[in-house]
């Protein structure tokens, strides 16, 4: 069996791509990378809000799946729009990485929690709409490109630090740039953070499916990210949305599922906590979404979406 594996070409997405590689391998299955840009890759001179987020990573890679080109598409988790387009589903996510988000920077002193002014680099509505919230001293300026590009800035002098994903900078090796991890408590990441998805067309293969699920899909990771994505549906949340969600196992039957979203300015927040068995993921996503709305979501989706 021979899979063609679709993904973009920063060095982060390969490595992602080759992840699944090795998984594949060990299974005795062969592949092959086809590297594809995409919107979001070529337009670096506007925030992703303004160029359109539904898809912007995406976008290119299904175009490749419908016709064929490829067999699978390998994403960043938080990078996939709410729905997908017909035709196309996740077969599979990895085992999850670490989801804080963290604080790089060449200064070691630089910290959240001391008062202290400064300036942070970063793409993400979320980030930026959540430090407004608990870290109103600091100052936010757009930050777009690959973790090498945004490292370029840093030295730059574009900014004091970067406000990033932890798996993507561990992944990269670049862990010794950690100036602190934020907690997911105040920080909660983005839908799907800290996993990597596979796409695929539903036209492809039963047997390629089932040989990739089996030799890359995490069930417990795969149960919390249906909580988290559903949520995420019932929200028509997009990359540009500062929306938040984060499903956890409480114990072996149970997860703990909590989302929200903050305004753009930061000044209101809303979260909401539930509580499930496996099996009730998806609808304990949809559940805490419509719990969301009905204290007032809504409103604040639709002031949010007037802004972008």
């Amino acid at each position: 069996m021979h899979i063609r594996i679709g993904t973009r070409s920063s060095r982060l997405a390969v490595w992602q791509a080759e992840h699944i590689q090795t998984l594949l391998q060990a299974g005795g299955i062969t592949s092959e990378l086809v590297l594809i840009d995409t919107k979001g890759d070529q337009v670096l001179d506007r925030s992703l809000s303004k160029i359109g987020s539904k898809g912007v990573f995406t976008q290119e890679l299904e175009d490749q799946l419908r016709v064929g080109s490829i067999d699978i598409a390998v994403h960043s988790a938080k990078d996939l729009p709410s729905s997908l387009p017909e035709g196309l589903g996740i077969i599979a996510f990895t085992e999850r990485e670490l989801v804080n988000d963290v604080l790089v920077s060449r200064d070691k002193s630089l910290s959240l929690t001391n008062g202290r002014e400064f300036t942070i680099g970063t793409s993400s509505t979320r980030r930026v709409a959540m430090l407004k919230h608990f870290s109103p001293h600091v100052t936010t300026v757009d930050m777009r490109g690959n973790l090498q590009t945004r490292l370029r800035k840093l030295d730059e002098g574009q900014c004091d630090a970067l406000l990033l994903a932890y798996a993507g900078v561990h992944r990269m090796g670049y862990d010794e740039f950690i100036v602190e991890h934020l907690p997911i408590a105040d920080f909660t990441p983005a839908v799907g953070q800290g996993t990597i998805a596979i796409e695929a067309a539903e036209t492809l293969d039963v047997e390629k499916v089932n040989a990739i699920r089996q030799l890359t899909n995490h069930p417990l990771t795969e149960a919390c990210l249906l909580a988290e994505r559903a949520f995420l549906a019932r929200l028509e949340g997009g990359c540009s949305i500062p929306s938040f969600a984060l499903a956890q196992w409480t114990d072996e039957q149970t997860i703990h599922l909590t989302g929200g979203l903050v305004s753009l300015d930061g000044s209101q927040l809303l979260r909401e906590n539930f509580t499930g068995t496996s099996e009730e993921a998806p609808q304990l996503g949809h559940e805490l979404a419509e719990s969301l709305l009905a204290r007032g979501g809504d409103g604040l989706l639709a002031d949010i979406r007037s802004q972008l």
